[in-house]
């Protein structure tokens, strides 16, 4: 199975860099095995049946994405320079995994200045930057949030730098617990009003965390894609969660979750006959065709990269010959791509 097998042309212009307005509003792509049918997302109370459960992710993302200037002394006095800090992931002795612009120039023990009471020494260089900030808790939450942005995804960061029109649209409207440095970016086209209509169209919801690491932009490099080792992320099923979805599958209903991340943590708490289980802790599960799916029974998704991780994995859900025509659709019908850009509805034909 090569990585070429999953690549496809896409034109540049059909790159989101803005979200639909309303969220509910986007497009959706239904296909329902075989068919498929141009929608949108507020189509959707009409579209699941009375009983589905729909998986979602409650991480909050946090404004991952600093400036800040470091100070070295040369023979002309000190020297200031500009560097862009992208935070990754907490550490147990308390410092954070983060990537550096420009990384090849920081020195261990120097210190890294982002406002006049916000500041990191860097703490460790030889196997990848730890930063060990010099606040905690709230008061590093709260330094954070004033001086963080969005951390977009590069291929919107390359076309305009984040804004506070970021600190909403790349947030979805349940985050709640912090630690995510990417959004779940399929639960972004659902607005209060959607979900009211799912309640009422009889459609049940449940609520995992995985938070989302930066390690999800990062490319495969291998030509052999079962060879490829996905980057571990922290993931939690709560006992409620579990109980939620063992109880709408001995009811028959599906369970659809919202995004590969919800995805991803599910299929990796689920036993292999489906029980769902409590589950904390780690996850680096690598979905791919020949999968043997445990409990997912559909995805609502976005559209994603050529050759990533994530189209392997909707092609093994759909198939790859069928999400080949599904991405053709896609681009003749002009859906918008990646982050913001619109959603699809995958259920496979023998859902």
């Amino acid at each position: 199975m090569k990585l070429d097998d999953f690549d496809f042309d896409l034109p540049e212009d059909l790159i989101a860099t803005r979200p639909a307005r309303p969220r509910s509003s986007a497009r959706l792509l239904y296909a329902d095995g075989p068919r498929t049918a141009d929608q949108h997302a507020y189509d959707l109370p009409r579209i699941l049946r009375p009983g589905d459960r729909l998986i979602l992710n409650d991480t909050r993302v946090i404004p991952a994405r600093l400036t800040g200037h470091r100070t070295r002394q040369s023979a002309q006095g000190t020297v200031t320079a500009k560097i862009e800090v992208t935070l990754m992931e907490p550490q147990a002795d308390g410092t954070w995994s983060a990537l550096a612009k420009p990384m090849r120039k920081l020195a261990m023990g120097e210190t890294v200045v982002f406002s006049t009471d916000f500041s990191a020494e860097v703490a460790a260089l030889d196997k990848g930057l730890r930063l060990r900030f010099n606040l905690r808790g709230d008061d590093f939450d709260a330094a954070l949030n004033a001086s963080g942005a969005m951390p977009l995804p590069p291929y919107i960061a390359g076309k305009r730098p984040p804004d506070a029109r970021d600190r909403e649209d790349y947030q979805t409207i349940w985050a709640k617990r912090a630690g995510a440095v990417a959004a779940p970016t399929a639960s972004l086209h659902f607005d209060e009003a959607l979900v009211a209509a799912l309640g009422e169209a009889g459609i049940d919801f449940t609520f995992v965390t995985l938070h989302v690491g930066a390690g999800t932009f990062l490319p495969v490099t291998v030509d052999d894609v079962t060879t490829h080792r996905m980057h571990a992320e922290w993931g939690e099923v709560r006992p409620q969660a579990a109980a939620e979805m063992n109880a709408t599958r001995a009811a028959g209903g599906r369970i659809i979750p919202v995004g590969t991340t919800a995805l991803r943590l599910i299929e990796t708490a689920a036993a292999a006959d489906g029980t769902m289980h409590p589950y904390e802790g780690e996850t680096d599960i690598f979905i791919y065709p020949g999968y043997t799916w445990k409990i997912t029974q559909g995805l609502v998704t976005n559209f994603h990269l050529p050759k990533s991780t994530l189209m392997m994995l909707v092609s093994a859900l759909m198939g790859q010959e069928r999400v080949r025509e599904i991405y053709a659709h896609a681009i003749k019908e002009r859906y918008r791509f990646f982050s913001y850009g619109d959603a699809s509805l995958l259920i496979p034909s023998q859902m």
